[in-house]
């Protein structure tokens, strides 16, 4: 039986009608039209729906939608502010960690996660941070050497999201 929701994304409120069953993932593309949120492979593998759930990494085509209610959800399109991308953003634009950009959304994503719990992850904490994304374009070290040059200071620093650590 379909209900009702109110969620939070991107620090606007929207009720939403939805099944039981329904992702996140499935709401906030369908329903909502925020295709940032990439629908990769639909089984957790891939990394390309990764979104924010008060400030952590999570894959929105495995979370419910009701499971969602209450929480704060930051997609893809709720990291710019004031017309600047954010750091993670502008480092993997500039450092060329962008190729087909199926990926780029769920993995800048999964770093602002990463940063947001630790902002000096060492290289090593940054790949397997970025674990769960697969690309099959950039070969990773061009993202690798974005997040790390975020990490170092190289860039602004990274803004948190709103439940994010500071």
């Amino acid at each position: 039986m379909k209900r009702v929701v109110q969620l939070d994304i991107n620090g606007s409120p929207y009720d939403v009608m939805v099944a039981p069953n329904e992702t996140l993932a499935d709401v906030v593309r369908r329903k909502l039209g925020m295709t940032g949120t990439k629908l990769g492979c639909e089984q957790g593998d891939c990394g390309a729906c990764t979104v924010l759930i008060d400030g952590k990494s999570h894959l929105s085509c495995l979370t419910l939608a009701v499971a969602s209610e209450g929480k704060e959800i930051t997609t893809i399109e709720g990291l710019e502010s004031d017309g600047q991308l954010d750091p993670v953003q502008q480092a993997v634009l500039e450092k060329h960690g962008v190729q087909c950009g199926i990926c780029t959304p769920g993995v800048i994503m999964s770093a602002k996660g990463l940063l947001n719990d630790n902002p000096k992850p060492s290289h090593d904490e940054v790949v397997v941070g970025l674990s769960g994304n697969l690309c099959r374009c950039t070969g990773y070290e061009k993202i690798f050497d974005a997040i790390n040059a975020v990490a170092n200071g190289e860039y602004d620093d990274v803004r948190p999201t709103e439940a994010g650590g500071e």
